[in-house]
Order: structure tokens, then C-alpha cells, then sequence
């Protein structure tokens, strides 16, 4: 055999085995490809699950949870509700007024009514911590409607008497709403400040809706319509960092009149007693919870709403501040003229934090009280 027969069997040789091989990494290639792809797939899966699975409350009184400090009632399905009285006893009082709280706020809220108003009309005032707010144990099962019955069952616990008056603020405004349609036989009157807007009401013409959202800062925009629309998504929403999320949460003070901002500096220089509670059970429980059930499916709409008042033994009142950034005025205006038993007072030169005013929130009280 001579040498070119032999460097061409060694070739050939040569070849077939690096084809062999090659073959064996092709084979190989898929058996290795599967596991990982199963992997990825598995850790995608478990960080999305963390992604969008808010962790458990820190329930007050728990092993792990803050201490209770306030007062509280015990609810029929098992919750408490913490409270807050203030103004002339109760049983000294003509009228007793509940307060419902807004978004990221308590029953701590200072309401500056004038002391001389509260013992001139025997005013009595009853707060609380809405569910998952401050003290008040969180409830999973939150909606428009158990708002109303957490009134009630409060109102029932203290004695406050089978009829009584509520004001409601900013978001505080949608239990307002619910009281209205699920209680009015147990309502003397009604405010609604600076309230709440869903800008999905059926009511509201889409031209109308549609300004008044796009008047919203893009952020907010997109909180609400994540809250609307795909609310298992919300907790993720507002933990993720790729998009800024609710402004209000963010502290972008551009959300805030000028008005707004002069209360907002004194309260800087006076911190509220007990802001630091307010989220103190999780972020989830009472903030996150708050937008997803106000911005969720309602079971009604407003214009399903019958005056409760129909011999004027009571009001229902709302009031809006003409300079407010956070509430648009021209929702506000509409619902009050399509319903004429709404008294509608628009004050020109407030904002969102219209109440906060000593003579604001006086004439709250006396348009309520029909004083």
C-alpha cells in the first residue's frame, strides 16, 4: 500500500469519526436544551409567583403584628374596627357625625372644626380605621358594599342611634355612596368632600370620562386602569420599578393645588398624630385594597341612587374644590346636576384638601346640619 493509499484511509478514518461525534452532539444537544428550558420555565414561574403575590398582613395583635392601641369593636364576621370619639359625649350630643377617611389617611385625621361650632350645635364626631387601615384588621374579602355594612354594624356596636350623619373624604366618599344605597334608612344626612371618581361609571358620558382622565398625570392613568382591568396585577404594579406607578404614593407634588400645598407645609411643621400607623399591616391591606375595590366592578352606579330624603328631613351635599388637581370638578358638577337632590357647593380657590380649612370645614358641618 503506498503512502497516498494510506494518508486516504486515515482521512476517510479521520472524517467519519468527527462525523460520528458531530452526530452525538446533535443528539446530545436536545437532552441538554430540555433541562434548562425547564429550569428557566420553573424560575420564571416561581418569580412571577412572588411578583404578583403580596405577602400576608401584619395583623394587629398577632404574634408578629403591631400592638393594638386603640379602641375597637368586634364585627360580626370576626374583624375589629378601631375608633376614634371626639366633640361633646355622646349622650350630651344633638348631633353625632361618622367620619370616613380617605386614601392613605385614618381615623387620626385632624378635622379642624372650630371648638366654639362643636359645643354650640353638641356635636359629636365618630372615627375609625376603614379595614386595613391603622388598627382595623384587613378584609380580604373588601368590597363597596361591605363599606356600608361596616358603618352600620360600628354605628350599632356604639350606640350612636338609628340614625346618624357621615361624612366621607376623597376616597372615603365611595363608602359614602355605598351607605346610600345599602343604609339611607339609617342616614340623617350625607357629605361627600372632594369625593372619589370612578371614571368607569356607566353614567358618565365617554366624552367626559375620557377628559377627565386624560387630565391625570400618565402614571396615574395607568394605575387605575391596571386596578380596573386586571386587578390580580396590581400588587406587582405597584411594587415593580420599571414604570412609576400611583403618584400620590410616589409623593409628585404636582398632583397638589396651591392651596393644597400651604396646608401641606403646616402639617410638616405639625406632624399628624398617628401617620405612622396608617399602613403599619401591610401596604397591600390598605392602600392597594382601597384602589383596586373603588375602581373595580361596582354592583351599582350612581344613578341607581334614590334621594333618601324625599320630605327634606335630611341633605346629601357635595363639595368640590375648583382648584383640586387630584378630583376633576366637571365629573362632580355632572353627577350633581343629573342629581338634583345632590346640593352641589363648588368652593373656587380650594383644592383637594378643601376640608383642612377651619372656615371650609365649617361650612361643611353647618350646610349638614342645616345650621
Amino acid at each position: 500500500m503506498t503512502s497516498g493509499q494510506i494518508k486516504k484511509k486515515v482521512s476517510a478514518a479521520s472524517a467519519r469519526a468527527h462525523t460520528r461525534a458531530n452526530r452525538a452532539r446533535s443528539s446530545s444537544f436536545p437532552a441538554m436544551i430540555a433541562p434548562i428550558a425547564v429550569a428557566l420555565t420553573v424560575g420564571l414561574m416561581g418569580w412571577a409567583y412572588q411578583a404578583l403575590k403580596p405577602p400576608p398582613p401584619k395583623i394587629c395583635g398577632s404574634a408578629d403584628g403591631p400592638p393594638v392601641t386603640s379602641p375597637r369593636i368586634k364585627l360580626s364576621d370576626g374583624r375589629h374596627l378601631a375608633y376614634r370619639e371626639a366633640g361633646v359625649p355622646k349622650e350630651e350630643a344633638k348631633y353625632k357625625i361618622l367620619v370616613i377617611h380617605g386614601f392613605d389617611s385614618s381615623k387620626d385625621m385632624n378635622l379642624p372644626a372650630p371648638q366654639e361650632l362643636i359645643e354650640e350645635l353638641k356635636i359629636y364626631f365618630l372615627f375609625f380605621d376603614r379595614a386595613g387601615y391603622g388598627d382595623s384588621d384587613p378584609n380580604p374579602a373588601r368590597s363597596v358594599k361591605s363599606e356600608a355594612y361596616d358603618v352600620q354594624e360600628l354605628a350599632d356596636k356604639l350606640q350612636i342611634g338609628s340614625k346618624f350623619y357621615v361624612i366621607g373624604i376623597s376616597m372615603g366618599a365611595y363608602p359614602v355612596y355605598s351607605c346610600l344605597k345599602y343604609i339611607p334608612h339609617r342616614l340623617a344626612g350625607a357629605s361627600l368632600v372632594v369625593p372619589f371618581v370612578h371614571y368607569w361609571w356607566p353614567c358618565l358620558p365617554a366624552n367626559l370620562s375620557s377628559e377627565a382622565f386624560d387630565r391625570l398625570l400618565a402614571q396615574d392613568q395607568w394605575s387605575f386602569r391596571v386596578a380596573h382591568y386586571t386587578p390580580w396585577l396590581f400588587y406587582w404594579w405597584m411594587t415593580q420599578k420599571w414604570f412609576p406607578s400611583l403618584s400620590i404614593v410616589a409623593g409628585n407634588m404636582a398632583i397638589f393645588s396651591q392651596s393644597d400645598l400651604e396646608i401641606l407645609k403646616k402639617w410638616s411643621e405639625a406632624p399628624i398624630v398617628g401617620q405612622e400607623k396608617i399602613r403599619q399591616q401591610g401596604v397591600h391591606e390598605s392602600l392597594d385594597r382601597d384602589i383596586m375595590v373603588s375602581y373595580g366592578k361596582w354592583e351599582f352606579d350612581p344613578m341607581d341612587l334614590v334621594n333618601p330624603f324625599p320630605d327634606n328631613e335630611g341633605s346629601v351635599h357635595i363639595w368640590q374644590g375648583y382648584e383640586d388637581r387630584i378630583i376633576p370638578f366637571q365629573v362632580n358638577r355632572y353627577l350633581s346636576e343629573k342629581l338634583p337632590w345632590i346640593h352641589y357647593h363648588e368652593v373656587p380657590d380650594a383644592g383637594h384638601l378643601l376640608i383642612f380649612e377651619s372656615k371650609n370645614c365649617e361650612a361643611v358641618l353647618r350646610a349638614l346640619l342645616h345650621r
